[in-house]
């Protein structure tokens, strides 16, 4: 069973009890920014198929879940700006979930397919004490490159094969929060010491001594029996213990003040009971229910 230990202050001999202290209190606390990282891998297959399909349009990735804020790739395979003439490809990470004010860092990588990991990274990670993490307002907004590779180098290169493009994007969100000191609190479980201390009797285990009463075995504690009974603490713990304390064969001829606890137990019981039944008869012969309330008759 726990206890909640509660330390107050004393006052100094040498000041006044009724003047307040003067040493100021001093609160702490502390702000952790960190950045929460995810990342996306999106195949684009029959690219050649996708040429043509007409400035601002793209293909979309599956939407995917980093720092609580879905994201999704926007792959433009004729570019996002007009003024390009479809020269460029581009490519984009946005904010598909509501929002307002998401700070995130962002990393755009073409994957080379030969196997010599010359892949074509852009990266925001590598430039955050320059610029800082970017900010989207809103659901939609995006970052990326309106000129991200030039089609006729795309279309020659090793980051196409088999008429296929894979595009890896890893989203860092900047979470902040503060932090006071921790109150841990612990919830104190009510007492049902009663009911184990029965479940221990039933069992029988660490039982230390036997009562024979009639012929007929008893198991019991003595540390129990001393608690409950100063009788008992006096002849199994005190100065004049009985030698021989594990059988007690004769209770009335070895505790006999146990027999005179039990008999004014009884009649304690008994009076209490004996009041209880008489108030409730004179309260009914009286019209009144056993609380004093008046009732009315019923005929």
């Amino acid at each position: 069973m726990g206890k909640i230990l509660r330390e107050t202050a004393k006052p100094s001999s040498n000041s006044s009890s009724a003047c307040p202290s003067s040493a100021p209190a001093t609160t702490s606390s502390s702000s952790v920014t960190e950045t929460v990282r995810g990342s996306h891998q999106f195949k684009i297959t029959g690219y050649s198929l996708l040429k043509g399909m007409g400035i601002g349009k793209y293909k979309a990735s599956d939407v995917f879940t980093v720092g609580g804020y879905d994201w999704a790739i926007y792959f433009y395979p004729d570019g996002k700006s007009v003024e390009d003439n479809a020269t460029y490809v581009s490519l984009f990470i946005a904010l598909a979930s509501d929002g307002t004010d998401v700070r995130a860092l962002f990393e755009l990588t073409l994957l080379d397919q030969s196997g010599k990991e010359r892949h074509k990274v852009h990266s925001h990670f590598e430039r955050t004490l320059e610029s800082g993490p970017y900010t989207l307002k809103y659901r939609g907004s995006m970052w990326g490159y309106k000129r991200f590779f030039k089609r006729t180098a795309l279309e020659t290169s090793d980051y196409l094969k088999d008429n296929c493009l894979s595009v890896n994007c890893s989203v860092g969100v900047v979470r902040s929060r503060t932090e006071g000191p921790k109150i841990y609190s612990v919830v104190i479980p009510p007492s049902n010491i009663g009911q184990q201390f029965g479940q221990l009797l039933e069992s029988g285990k660490g039982s230390d001594v036997n009562f024979e009463v009639n012929g007929e075995s008893f198991s019991a504690h003595k540390l129990v029996l001393a608690a409950r009974s100063p009788v008992f603490r006096a002849q199994l713990f005190g100065p004049m213990k009985d030698q021989n304390t594990q059988c007690i064969k004769y209770l009335k001829e070895s505790c006999p003040s146990v027999l005179t606890e039990l008999l004014e137990y009884v009649a304690r019981f008994t009076e209490h009971s004996d009041f209880m039944c008489k108030h409730r008869n004179e309260a009914i012969l009286d019209g009144s229910d056993i609380n004093g309330r008046r009732v009315k008759q019923r005929l």
